[in-house]
């Protein structure tokens, strides 16, 4: 990556390590990914669409990058999935001592195990808050605990994981599933939003972790991801539930992932973009 490049284009002014409020590490990682590949490309994808995103976010008259996103530099060990989820999490270490917000764009969801460790070792009780098509709940996976079907198994018994948009699971998944702490996507796209998001809302804890896999939200408007599910969450959908949660000044730090970008079409890579910087948007506009 250019070093001298910036998040979204933004002045070097708002991109130093030193007065950023916000950090951003790409992991281009797509090492255990079992059927659409592509991840490793999704943050070149993501910050090519952010460079052609409008900075001016109508919804909170804002423009987040006045706080300053550094992009940091990539994260490109890639010999196993372990030496990957090491690397993350050496690297979440040293940057939460920085007091920045720490965001991570990958690659594939095994990327967020190192940044999950990572964040709940500085914050006691932590909530990791999953969007996700996926349960990801696998103890193991193809021989490694850090393949990204197992992305939040740690999670589920190491913090308070809240599940939201599961529609597609092994059946050995079940029994490390906390169902009063999953709502199935079904659920959500037939209950009023208010009543499943205040639920959501409720179980979280002082401080909150999201990690987005983008096969969460409806493959009709993201369809490059690595494994889409039909019957998906909406992007207005997901933005309430994020606003709201943005609102009570928990998080702490978010990861996205899974995105697989294809050459060819970019609404995908664009939405990616937009989420990002939406996050940021709210937490700074709460």
């Amino acid at each position: 990556m250019n070093k001298e490049r910036t998040f979204a284009g933004i002045p070097a002014e708002f991109a130093s390590a030193e007065s950023a409020a916000v950090e951003l590490i790409c992991v281009p990682y797509d090492g255990t990914s079992t059927w659409g590949k592509g991840a490793d490309h999704g943050p070149e994808a993501f910050l090519e669409a952010a460079e052609n995103m409008e900075l001016y976010d109508i919804e909170t008259d804002s423009e987040v990058y006045r706080q300053g996103i550094w992009l940091a530099p990539d994260v490109t060990v890639n010999r196993s999935p372990e030496a990957m989820t090491d690397e993350v999490r050496r690297r979440v270490d040293a940057s939460l001592e920085s007091h920045r917000m720490i965001t991570l764009f990958g690659g594939e969801h095994s990327i967020s195990i190192g940044s999950i460790q990572g964040h709940a070792a500085k914050y006691e009780e932590l909530t990791v808050l999953q969007i996700d098509a996926h349960a990801d709940l696998r103890p193991t996976y193809e021989g490694s605990e850090c393949n990204h079907a197992c992305a939040l198994h740690w999670a589920r018994y190491n913090t308070n994981l809240l599940q939201v948009g599961i529609r597609s699971m092994d059946v050995s998944e079940k029994e490390h599933m906390d169902l009063s702490k999953t709502w199935m996507a079904h659920d959500c796209n037939h209950r009023p939003d208010v009543e499943w998001m205040s639920e959501v809302l409720a179980k979280c804890t002082d401080h909150v972790y999201i990690t987005i896999d983008l096969d969460g939200f409806d493959p009709s408007i993201v369809p490059h991801t690595g494994t889409p599910e039909p019957g998906g969450l909406g992007w207005y959908q997901v933005l309430r539930l994020l606003k709201a949660l943005c609102k009570t000044g928990k998080v702490v730090g978010f990861d996205i992932v899974e995105l697989a970008a294809n050459e060819h079409s970019k609404p995908s890579d664009f939405l990616a973009a937009k989420l990002y910087y939406k996050i940021l948007s709210y937490c700074f506009n709460s």
